[in-house]
């Protein structure tokens, strides 16, 4: 939106004064997700993604303030736009702006900045830390306001990103108050759709009460539609509409659930956000699993991947290559099946994400059925040790579950290597090409006696191509090949 700049008139003030106008108006227009014209409201002062704004001649306060708004652009600007570095750039601007301001002796604005940097250590998968900042920020941001909002708001997502939904909605629950009072219709909605997808959460594992909190969750996510609508803030609807649309496919109403995760898909390619549409397809090849679909689930869950890998959003990538797991499994595909699950728990164990480690690992026993005994047992006793903590309510019938499964296993085997069993071992893949050649090779000459000459033809090869490639690449095939002829030379007369 090109026009949020030019609209700000400047030509009045001084230069403190215009950063600290353009700083406000970038972190209004931020709310509001138009991202593109709050960069474009922090220019000349900023140029963007991966450069340090102009600060020359500002005072400290003032130095600040413009540090900590280009730190959070930059991690929100990066994680729509998939640049991987852009959560590193936006914590180094935010940590500078938390040493300013404790010079200053600010307080507040150290507790906000914490809280900010809390989002960065969320968006990477870093949930332990998150949590810390977070935590940190609401022990000083002791009275209500948007900025105690917005901390609460970010420790409840770390808590459901740990599965514990319990404490994710104590945090919400417990400052409902505060939640009424503030003005800001863009915190509100986020309040109701949060506890929305909790409640979702809850219900989705819960036989006796599931309709009462799916219904619950529907009157969360209509409160958020208002809300937002109120806030004129089309991205977050955009958010509503997903969640209703997975909240459908719980209830098997398929039809309708795709129609909600088209609607969302448009929006969020409108504003071109390559990770909410990353998630939408997370969600689409989710319903197309429950219905039955197992190669379009796996295509677009392939592209989820895509898109969050590039985007260094490792949780939401873990998740997605668990669900592509799960496609290709139904499909028969077990050996790329269980790749992409011990991929997701590596990705996740990497960040310390060790629910979803454990959710990669049970879910893997669950889909294969071709496991071994050993890496049966070894996934069975990570699972359990990842998820102790999670309060996800089917967690424990899961485990239970599986343990009746492999009962068999865990009493034939001894405890072994978990990163020797679990984890993907690296690949080299000159070695592989090498060693698919020199099988090639070797099939072809047992087929012709060894005859080079028949077997390059076999291979679409030149006699003297194949000839140098086993001499210099392949020497232990030399005993393989017919002897080499060697033709008598010519003396001159």
């Amino acid at each position: 939106m090109r026009t949020a700049s030019s609209k700000l008139d400047t030509s009045h003030l001084n230069a403190n004064e215009e950063a600290d106008l353009r700083c406000r108006t970038a972190l209004e227009l931020k709310d509001r997700n138009e991202y593109d014209a709050a960069r474009e409201a922090m220019f000349p002062l900023w140029k963007g993604i991966g450069s340090r704004p102009n600060i020359k001649g500002l005072n400290n306060s003032v130095v600040a303030d413009v540090l900590l708004t280009t730190g959070i652009l930059t991690g929100w600007l990066g994680s729509r736009s998939e640049i991987k570095d852009a959560d590193d750039y936006a914590r180094d601007l935010i940590t500078e702006s938390i040493t300013l301001y404790e010079a200053l002796g600010d307080s507040r604005k150290v507790a906000e900045a914490r809280a900010e940097l809390g989002y960065c250590y969320w968006r990477a998968g870093a949930n332990d830390e998150a949590r810390i900042y977070f935590n940190e920020a609401l022990k000083r941001l002791t009275f209500g306001g948007n900025a105690r909002a917005n901390a609460l708001i970010g420790l409840s997502f770390v808590e459901w990103a740990d599965s514990r939904y319990t404490e994710a909605l104590k945090v919400l629950t417990d400052n409902t108050q505060l939640f009424e009072k503030i003005t800001s219709h863009v915190f509100k909605g986020t309040y109701h759709n949060q506890i929305g997808i909790i409640l979702e959460e809850i219900g989705a594992a819960s036989k006796t009460r599931r309709g009462n909190y799916f219904q619950r969750a529907i009157d969360e996510y209509r409160a958020a539609d208002e809300e937002f609508k109120l806030a004129k803030n089309v991205v977050y609807r955009a958010h509503v509409k997903n969640n209703i649309g997975n909240l459908l496919k719980e209830l098997r109403r398929f039809k309708e659930a795709h129609q909600y995760l088209e609607q969302a898909r448009r929006l969020f390619i409108r504003v071109r956000d390559k990770v909410r549409v990353g998630q939408v397809d997370d969600t689409r090849a989710q319903v197309f699993i429950a219905e039955g679909k197992y190669a379009q689930a796996e295509v677009i869950a392939r592209i989820a991947a895509r898109s969050f890998e590039r985007a260094g959003r490792q949780c939401f990538l873990a998740e997605t290559l668990i669900t592509q797991g799960i496609a290709l499994a139904r499909l028969h595909e077990s050996k790329p099946a269980r790749f992409l699950f011990q991929r997701a728990l590596e990705v996740a164990h990497d960040v310390g994400a060790l629910n979803r480690a454990g959710l990669a690992a049970l879910t893997m026993i669950e889909e294969i059925d071709t496991l071994s005994p050993e890496v049966q047992s070894v996934a069975y006793d990570q699972a359990t040790q990842w998820l102790a903590s999670s309060e996800s309510p089917d967690i424990k019938p899961r485990l239970k579950a599986v343990a009746k499964k492999i009962a068999g296993a865990r009493s034939m085997t001894k405890a072994g290597n978990t990163y020797e069993i679990l984890f993907n071992k690296p690949r080299d893949l000159e070695a592989e090409v090498l060693n698919f050649e020199r099988s090639r090779i070797s099939e072809a000459l047992a087929q012709v006696n060894g005859k080079v000459t028949h077997a390059a033809k076999l291979l679409g090869l030149g006699y003297q191509k194949l000839a140098y490639i086993i001499e210099t690449r392949h020497p232990d095939l030399l005993k393989k090949r017919s002897p080499v002829r060697r033709r008598p030379r010519q003396t001159k007369k």
